[in-house]
């Protein structure tokens, strides 16, 4: 079968990746992809939000399944206008996408549900939400309500920074539209975890639990970006705790959407805070975490094109997803200033020829071909994920291949799979 992959980032990399394992593919695209990607799939330069260009060419090339990486082509409803056009898309609709592209409609649908989550108030009036704020205890979260690439959520310790965040995001648009409505909420005191999950609009199957670093600074410290890093499986994520997140949090979800009229079919991706061992929501994503992507689709045993067919045909329940009994880690290499203003365009060095074998896998995130060297063209530029059966195994090979790779003003953390590691040293 024909598929095409729709984005040009890690999260595509691995996805292209994955798919091109399976024997059923006989043709493979991306749009528009990237260096790394261009060797395992043909390349289209369509960008990922042209909807009506990406159609016409799904149309023309008569391909048999799309899948989508990011979020902004959901939130403009594009497996609408692929299924309005008989067109097999993996991804929600526009309306079930909301769970991601609007934080005041996921929280509302928490407390609706009664889903464990942070209590919360959203504002578009900056003076209001200054006076709601006066009445909070710190920290706090400041939240922009729409997407805003996994920087749009702001810890305030103080008054002082909780007040200019608002301002920044109320008043001076920082984040544009997205910025334009913001939800304060109650900051929960406990250790993050994402549970992604295949879901066909009824049937829900977890994927394995996995850690994202957001922090750009070892030890977890300075401001929020898109992902330093992950690691699967979290032991965090015991048995009894992912149950429990099936069965309070993505089983109730799923439901709730489906009886409102807008069942949600694809990857729904649970950001989770665990306090005293319960499970409290903190985001949903409406695809793909980026990069839990890079460290659980490793481990996936079963055939992705099988899995991705059965939710978009409604037939989750008949397949069992099989993983395998090992570890991932990913260390995201960075330009430097990321995630604030960063060069582009300066060379890298190292790269393997060839970027994907063995337990080493390097996922390309924002590279480009300029001239005869691969250059940076983004914050996040490569992530580095390393297979191995314990954790420590899987850190070091990633490690060991970052080391090998240079660029001017790289930054990768030093500690991915810190927390679990450590717990793993104490227990021993």
């Amino acid at each position: 079968m024909k598929i095409l992959v729709i984005g040009s980032g890690g999260r595509e990399h691995a996805l292209v990746w994955k798919i091109a394992q399976s024997q059923r593919v006989t043709k493979l695209y991306c749009a528009p992809g990237n260096v790394g990607i261009e060797q395992l799939a043909t390349c289209v330069p369509i960008q990922a939000d042209d909807l009506a260009g990406l159609k016409s060419f799904v149309q023309s090339e008569q391909i048999d399944l799309t899948v989508v990486g990011p979020e902004a082509p959901l939130a403009a409803g594009i497996a609408d206008e692929f299924r309005k056009a008989k067109l097999k898309i993996f991804g929600p609709t526009r309306a079930a996408a909301q769970l991601e592209s609007s934080k005041n409609f996921s929280k509302e649908l928490l407390v609706r549900h009664h889903i464990p989550t942070a209590a919360a108030q959203s504002f578009t009036s900056l003076k209001l939400a200054l006076e709601y704020l006066g009445r909070q205890r710190l920290p706090i979260v400041v939240k922009a309500d729409g997407l805003a690439q996994g920087k749009g959520v702001v810890v305030a310790t103080t008054s002082d920074k909780a007040r200019q965040t608002l301002v920044d995001m109320l008043e001076k648009k920082t984040f544009g539209q997205s910025g334009s409505r913001v939800v304060l909420e109650e900051f929960l005191d406990g250790e993050e975890l994402t549970i992604m999950a295949f879901t066909d609009g009824k049937t829900v199957v977890p994927m394995l639990p996995a850690q994202d670093h957001k922090r750009v600074g070892d030890g977890d410290t300075g401001p929020n970006t898109g992902g330093m890093g992950a690691y699967a499986p979290a032991p965090l994520g015991s048995p009894a705790l992912r149950a429990a997140v099936l069965d309070k949090v993505l089983r109730p979800v799923v439901a709730a959407l489906s009886k409102s009229g807008s069942p949600f079919a694809g990857v729904l991706y649970a950001g989770l805070m665990i306090v005293k061992g319960k499970p409290y929501v903190l985001e949903f994503n409406a695809r793909f975490g980026d990069p839990e992507t890079q460290v659980v689709l490793p481990l996936l045993k079963t055939d992705l094109v099988d899995v991705v067919e059965a939710v978009v045909e409604h037939r989750l329940d008949q397949l069992n997803v099989e993983w395998h009994d090992r570890s991932a880690v990913c260390v995201v290499m960075t330009s430097g200033g990321y995630p604030g203003s960063y060069q582009t365009g300066v060379p890298i060095t190292g790269l393997p020829e060839k970027v994907l074998s063995g337990d080493v896998l390097v996922y390309h995130a924002g590279t480009k071909r300029q001239g005869g060297d691969v250059v940076t063209a983004g914050g996040r530029v490569l992530g580095i994920t390393g297979v191995g059966g314990r954790l420590a195994d899987a850190a070091e090979r990633a490690y060991k291949m970052v080391r090998t790779i240079s660029f001017p003003g790289c930054h990768y953390r030093s500690d991915i799979a810190h927390r679990a590691m450590r717990a793993a040293v104490t227990q021993a």
